[in-house]
């Protein structure tokens, strides 16, 4: 059979297509083409629902350029993207701080915290549940009301977090900030990076109010917002057990990631594909 001959049979078949799909539209019942004038319009209007946008919680001894790597995937995405500073001096203050940023943003926000910043990702969604569509918690703690951060990274075995890791500098108007020891820092850390990246991030670190990690959380995860959560199997800040039984507790959708602590900026292809997950 000649190409023309082919081209002229398939031409026609679709004609005829396109002919009994016109005739059955038409002959259809009155119910039946509003069903399908709805799911048009239903689709039309997911298509153009806009992306909620994505809040990133860092955690103490680092920066928002943590996230870098989600950063840029997620915007090349299509997804608004907040990283905002942490100030690290106490989980009340902390989220207070932040459910006002978020309070800023319009429409729905998922919030993805890491380590330390799952504390405040809780209480920012306990704040503010309308605008929160999910969690991500990613190598983060995951309280229940009442738990502190020292509570959790005890409960189970393996943590190199401590006063051998860590030192203190008073505060001109009392307490004290914690820094991880810069000796210290890619083993607890960051074990994924280079000895140079880890030096670098150890040099710039940002200290917590060490107070912060003896402050009860006011609130657990809220009833009804989709949880999910990324364990860190070679965790040795928050033991990578206690990350598990917090996540099963919370009924969250897990993850589980080959790295250290520090998932968010080594494995940030991971992370982002949980998030992207959770936005939809």
């Amino acid at each position: 059979m000649s190409k023309k001959i082919s081209v002229a049979l398939t031409g026609g078949a679709l004609a005829l297509t396109a002919v009994f799909a016109t005739a059955a539209a038409a002959h259809a019942t009155p119910a039946a083409k509003t069903a399908t004038t709805a799911k048009i319009a239903a689709g039309t209007a997911a298509a153009h629902q806009p992306k909620p946008t994505i809040v990133l919680v860092s955690g103490a001894f680092e920066d928002s350029t943590s996230w870098s790597g989600e950063i840029t995937r997620l915007e090349k995405a299509g997804y608004p993207v907040v990283a905002p500073a942490v100030p690290l001096r106490g989980v009340a203050s902390d989220s207070a701080y932040l459910t006002s940023v978020v309070r800023s943003i319009n429409g729905p926000v998922v919030l993805v915290g890491h380590s330390y910043g799952g504390l405040l990702i809780t209480e920012i969604a306990a704040n503010d549940t309308k605008q929160v569509k999910a969690l991500v918690y990613t190598a983060a703690f995951i309280p229940k009301a009442g738990q502190t951060a020292d509570q959790l990274i005890t409960s189970f075995p393996g943590t190199l977090l401590g006063p051998d890791t860590t030192y203190t500098v008073t505060l001109p108007g009392g307490g004290t900030d914690t820094y991880v020891k810069p000796t210290s820092f890619r083993a607890l850390f960051a074990a994924d990076s280079t000895a140079t990246e880890a030096a670098v991030d150890a040099a710039t670190q940002r200290p917590v109010e060490s107070a912060a990690l003896n402050e009860p959380a006011a609130a657990g995860v809220p009833h009804g917002i989709p949880v999910y959560a990324i364990v860190a199997n070679h965790d040795m800040a928050i033991p990578p057990a206690a990350e598990l039984f917090e996540a099963r507790q919370a009924h969250a959708i897990i993850s589980t990631v080959s790295s250290s602590h520090d998932v968010p900026a080594s494995h940030p292809g991971a992370v982002t594909a949980v998030i992207e997950r959770a936005a939809r």
